[in-house]
């Protein structure tokens, strides 16, 4: 039996996915989306389950929109290959380096961003502070410090937005180009002069690992597509939804919540990674259903982190709830590698430094939100 097909409304699945999503779950939690051409997996289980197949469900994409664009990154393999360079960029991400060599970096380059602000009664959660704390954290483990924390921000945007394309946009193809030869750029300025002063940095460990030119410049650009992004619309949206949420802030005040929770569940109820793509390998059952092999197959990670069978709330921001079967990192192999870094930087620094900061801030009208691969506030304007 084929999976069902289900048409959406392509701009109101960007402003919003989750009603489309809770549908789905309850209805065909397997299901042809032809708008997206893509069978999405909805429910936590299915994708729990599934990710773990990579012999049937697989990250090689060839024609992928993510491989064509930024060159075949350690996503985009499966087994020994991915395993090989994965452990090749752990010294860089692992604990003890995040510990030891980044939080202090952190602390130091987000205290900078807070100096900057003191002085203004009122910005943009997004674009003045979570934008620049994330910014300046990736171009030291990037290794890339050349780079301004905008040019940073624009072309992690632009890749991501590349990547998103489904609808084949020539202007975002052609604007995703141009941010990956900006960081060819870069990479080509830095390189030498890590080979005379190594460091932590990834792209330091990368090339003393062995890697080749196109797997750095490949696993650079994926680094920077998840790491800009990600982490700059989960601070931006961790502290809009303490301030929407007074209550749960409370926890935290009174010691029965931490700042780490509160992002831990942002990231279980706003997922900023909200799906990734694989391919059938081969003729198969999944989940139920016989897909062809070269179909695609999206696992809708922000669907799967409001599964009513797993979440006792699922559709609030509710730091008493157990989050523990949550997929906001992946399921499988292919489990974030920056985890450590982002519980870091956003649960560790970013939040409580803001909060210290600016304890008497207050919401500024609405926030907006959008996006369902890639999901974060757009803008959220705050009173100090």
């Amino acid at each position: 039996m084929q999976p069902p097909s289900h048409s959406i409304n392509p701009t109101d699945f960007w402003a919003d996915p989750y009603p489309t999503m809770a549908r789905m779950r309850h209805d065909m939690p397997v299901a042809w989306v032809p708008e997206l051409n893509a069978v999405l997996l909805t429910r936590r289980d299915d994708i729990w389950r599934e990710e773990k197949r990579i012999e049937v469900l697989s990250s090689e994409q060839p024609h992928g929109l993510m491989t064509q664009l930024m060159g075949q990154n350690m996503m985009r393999k499966d087994g020994d290959a991915h395993l090989s360079e994965r452990k090749q960029m752990f010294p860089s991400v692992s604990p003890r380096t995040v510990q030891d060599t980044w939080l202090q970096q952190f602390r130091a380059t987000t205290a900078q961003v807070i100096a900057g602000l003191k002085d203004r009664a009122e910005f943009d959660l997004v674009r003045d502070y979570a934008m620049p704390v994330s910014a300046h954290a990736l171009c030291a483990m990037t290794g890339l410090i050349n780079m301004t924390p905008e040019e940073m921000d624009r072309v992690s945007q632009g890749m991501i937005d590349g990547c998103a394309n489904y609808a084949g946009d020539p202007a975002v193809t052609a604007r995703c180009h141009d941010c990956t030869a900006s960081i060819d750029r870069h990479i080509s300025a830095r390189l030498p002069k890590l080979v005379f002063a190594p460091d932590a940095s990834i792209l330091s460990v990368l090339s003393r690992a062995g890697q080749s030119d196109a797997q750095i410049r490949a696993n650079i650009k994926l680094v920077i597509s998840g790491g800009q992004n990600e982490p700059r619309d989960a601070i931006a949206g961790g502290i809009w939804a303490l301030l929407a949420h007074p209550q749960q802030h409370d926890l935290i005040r009174h010691g029965t919540a931490t700042y780490r929770d509160a992002f831990e569940e942002y990231a279980r109820w706003v997922s900023p990674i909200g799906m990734s793509p694989r391919e059938i390998a081969r003729d198969a059952d999944v989940a139920g259903y016989s897909i062809a092999k070269g179909t695609r197959v999206f696992l809708m990670f922000g669907s799967g982190n409001r599964d009513a069978d797993h979440f006792s709330n699922p559709d609030a921001f509710d730091l008493t709830q157990d989050r523990a079967a949550a997929v906001s990192f992946g399921a499988g192999p292919h489990f974030c590698a920056g985890s450590w870094v982002s519980r870091a930087l956003i649960g560790d620094v970013a939040l409580p430094m803001f909060f210290d900061a600016f304890p008497n801030a207050k919401l500024i009208g609405d926030t907006a939100f959008g996006g369902w691969a890639f999901r974060g506030p757009i803008r959220s304007d705050v009173r100090v």
